[in-house]
């Protein structure tokens, strides 16, 4: 049958969502016989907005990924930032050109989960999640929420901490706060439960 794959595939204007791929994908992988990849979808803002905006470079280790290429995976783990309570454009646009995989329904049947990044409370760490299952149920995919297998981290008050039932997710304030070492335990939580599922339902 060969490995199980995996493809996390994100959007990250400011490294926060990158952060937390990286670590999806360490969990995933840490699931024998599952090879989990890193892609990113294309940027639409030109050069000199991203400069004007003080954006990092695009991380160089991670290709970008064209909406074909999604028929090679056994499962999706998709990553991005929120924007007013959605998926930033960027991931939407990417979602919005896979419409050849949806007439033909290619990707029905295989799992999805979803991760994210909000700036506080009330941008999105639950609406963000529950507007991107729309894009997942139009092409048929199966939606995998974490649920609260986390266990006791999930139910942690005595510091913040984003996520959900949804999936894993991370607070990026003004863009200076990074994912904390329970968020990052989160991703990589969720990569490992993703890739298991993805696994039994290959099998």
């Amino acid at each position: 049958m060969g490995n199980t794959k995996i493809y996390i595939v994100y959007y990250s204007l400011y490294g926060h969502v990158e952060t937390m791929a990286r670590e999806v994908q360490q969990g995933a992988n840490s699931v024998p016989g599952v090879e989990a990849t890193l892609w990113q979808v294309p940027e639409t803002l030109s050069n000199v907005i991203m400069q004007k905006m003080k954006a990092p470079p695009k991380a160089d280790d991670v290709p970008v990924i064209q909406p074909e290429q999604l028929l090679e995976a056994d499962g999706f783990i998709f990553g991005f930032p929120s924007r007013f309570g959605v998926m930033a454009a960027q991931f939407k646009a990417f979602f919005d050109a896979t419409h050849e995989l949806w007439a033909s329904q290619a990707l029905a049947g295989k799992p999805a989960g979803i991760f994210w990044s909000t700036g506080f409370h009330g941008g999105g760490q639950e609406l963000t999640a529950l507007t991107a299952i729309t894009q997942l149920a139009h092409h048929g995919m199966l939606f995998v929420p974490l649920g609260y297998t986390f266990g006791s981290g999930m139910f942690e008050m005595n510091e913040v901490k984003g996520g959900s039932s949804y999936g894993a997710g991370t607070y990026a304030a003004e863009g200076t706060r990074h994912p904390t070492e329970l968020e990052l335990q989160q991703a990589f939580h969720q990569g490992k439960y993703v890739a298991e599922i993805a696994k039994k339902l290959k099998g």
